[in-house]
């Protein structure tokens, strides 16, 4: 059987900080990963105390954290806003190491397939600055999946030299806005996959990845289109049991986190979630 970490969101739980990892152990999962860009959880607001009182709660429960989301929401496509999007960034990545883990995943854009486009080489600017600071403190910012093709991510990654930039696997991204396949995703990314999302959806209408990530405006015509739908674990159109294979494959053996985005029970999605991996994993 694969030597997969099932974790999950704290913030999927949709339940008060304690409460929300008080159930996860419950759950029978080892660790999870939380939002830290804004908010009570944000560095701004996570004084030592409250990293102390933290760590105590996740400690009690017997719990890691797999990574925090860093996401800050605007991606790094525009020179002007980059400056203090890094730096953010990497108060969030100091955040984590207090925390005790090595990975922030974040979105940053999508990246052009052209390498002449100016956003390019705007957003690899970026990443190069982020990638020496991370690779400064044995970390890594993850690129979360979906906005583009994984073969097109892989040749990005390829020009940083580095892996403090790195690959937080969505499969669900992928197959519900590029209509890529998670399993050549997998080895594609293998040199740079350090954190994983399970998460399941379907591609309801094809469209542009760069309005339906607002890279670009929406017209107006098409902005009542559903493009994809998120669903829980084993009802999209991920193969999980292939797509872990490959997984197990490359070596991989970090946390499989669990991420529900919408649904009205998450506690018991995320529930059935962690039964649907480990029933997965024993038939690998």
């Amino acid at each position: 059987m694969p030597n997969f970490k099932i974790g999950a969101m704290l913030d999927s739980f949709r339940l008060p900080t304690e409460l929300a990892i008080k159930t996860a152990a419950e759950m029978g999962v080892s660790g999870l990963q939380m939002y830290s860009t804004y908010g009570e959880h944000s560095p701004d607001n996570m004084n030592e105390s409250k990293i102390r009182e933290l760590k105590a709660m996740m400690d009690a429960h017997g719990l890691v954290f797999s990574a925090l989301c860093g996401d800050l929401g605007k991606g790094f496509g525009n020179k002007d806003l980059n400056p203090e999007l890094i730096e953010k960034s990497k108060r969030i990545l100091d955040l984590a190491k207090k925390l005790g883990t090595d990975i922030v995943t974040t979105h940053i854009g999508v990246v052009p397939s052209d390498p002449e486009c100016e956003r390019y080489e705007t957003m690899r600017s970026a990443c190069l600055e982020l990638s020496r600071y991370a690779d400064s403190i044995d970390s890594h910012f993850a690129i979360e999946t979906g906005p583009e093709t994984s073969e097109t991510l892989a040749k990005f990654l390829d020009t940083l030299d580095s892996t403090g930039v790195a690959v937080n696997l969505d499969p669900a991204n992928l197959v519900m806005v590029t209509g890529d396949d998670p399993v050549n995703a997998v080895y594609n990314l293998k040199r740079y996959i350090v954190h994983t999302h399970a998460k399941d959806g379907v591609m309801l209408t094809r469209g542009d990845p760069e309005m339906i990530y607002g890279v670009i405006p929406m017209p107006e015509g098409m902005k009542n289109i559903s493009y994809y739908d998120e669903v829980p674990l084993g009802e999209g159109s991920v193969q999980f049991h292939d797509y872990l294979k490959a997984l197990e494959d490359i070596g991989y053996c970090g946390f499989l986190t669990i991420e529900r985005e919408c649904g009205e029970n998450p506690v018991c999605d995320i529930d059935n979630a962690v039964q649907f991996l480990k029933k997965t994993m024993r038939e690998i």
